[in-house]
């Protein structure tokens, strides 16, 4: 089994927020792949599918975004699973928007939400980081990411989210290479 977790924060108003891309990419993972309907459970929503033969279970914690830790790890707890069998999706400052990472382990970066989830997990999960870019200054970065996308910022978040959801069996499979492989060719820009 696998917890595959998006971050964000809960409520409309923050839906197309910079900081809600966890969000999206695991709704359009749940939606692609077919998983059951959404349902209230471990202080966030959470969703239920097979992906490459593997069951998953999709959470979006709605406990607001520097609380997230709780949520997963009381899903953790329950289905008794190891922080390696946790995959977080989250935005990411320090990669250029479209760009991706996979690692597992490491530090928060001052992600709010992963320092959460360290404390309550420990450090030891797979973490794919979804470049947004990053406003330039560092007195903007909270209003930044608690911002929409820009409608010009469409032009590769879609795909982006589209190719996270096309090549996500490959990280169910344990193959992260070849899955940020898969995703950086879908999001090349045409030559």
């Amino acid at each position: 089994m696998l917890l595959l977790v998006g971050l964000g924060n809960p409520g409309a108003e923050y839906a197309r927020n910079r900081h809600n891309i966890g969000f999206m990419a695991v709704e359009e993972i749940a939606r692609r792949h077919g998983f059951g309907p959404w349902r209230r459970r471990f202080q966030g929503q959470t969703a239920e599918g097979t992906v490459a033969g593997d069951k998953i279970l999709a959470l979006e914690p709605l406990t607001y975004m520097n609380l997230s830790g709780q949520s997963v790890g009381a899903a953790l707890q329950f289905f008794k699973l190891k922080p390696e069998q946790v995959v977080v999706f989250h935005d990411e400052l320090d990669l250029p928007p479209a760009r991706l990472r996979v690692k597992k382990g490491g530090g928060h970066g001052g992600h709010n939400g992963l320092r959460s989830i360290d404390g309550h997990i420990g450090k030891e999960y797979w973490r794919v980081r979804l470049g947004i870019g990053h406003p330039g200054d560092k007195n903007q970065v909270s209003n930044y990411v608690l911002h929409d996308f820009a409608k010009a910022d469409k032009d590769w978040l879609e795909p982006l989210i589209d190719a996270c959801a096309d090549a996500f069996p490959l990280l169910v499979e344990g193959q992260a290479e070849k899955f940020m492989s898969k995703v950086a060719l879908a999001t090349q820009p045409a030559k």
